[in-house]
């Protein structure tokens, strides 16, 4: 496994989740995470983006580039909300995103974009088309 730009431990962790909640084989695999530019993320709000990163590299179907994720991943595979969530989704509007992946337990908020709420990463990897039950 190598990690560059990510909390390796959160890395490892997200891993474990998928592997145990989600039911998505991961943890027999090689393993890389890396952040662009050089920066740092280690924001637990960038939980479901690694996580989707992970999938969509598994199972060779694309994120879609329509889409901005954003939530922190539970050890029991439950998506929570983030904090600014209003301010980053405004601004991911602003950016020509047009639809969100958030927490169920995200507030009511009008951002400019379509919200999609669920509960737990099972959930989202479906929501978004990687994985199929």
């Amino acid at each position: 496994r190598n990690f560059t730009g990510v909390d390796p431990g959160r890395v490892s962790l997200l891993l474990a989740v998928l592997e145990r909640r989600a039911e998505i084989p991961v943890l027999a695999l090689d393993a890389y995470a890396m952040a662009v530019g050089g920066a740092r993320v280690m924001e637990p709000g960038a939980d479901l983006g690694i996580c989707a990163a992970v999938v969509s590299s598994l199972t060779g179907k694309p994120v879609p580039e329509d889409f901005v994720l954003c939530g922190e991943v539970g050890l029991g595979g439950e998506l929570r909300g983030v904090s600014g969530l209003e301010r980053r989704l405004s601004e991911a509007a602003r950016l020509g995103f047009q639809r969100a992946l958030v927490a169920s337990s995200a507030p009511e908020m009008s951002v400019g974009l379509d919200l999609i709420r669920v509960s737990t990463v099972f959930d989202a990897m479906l929501a978004l088309g990687l994985i199929q039950f």
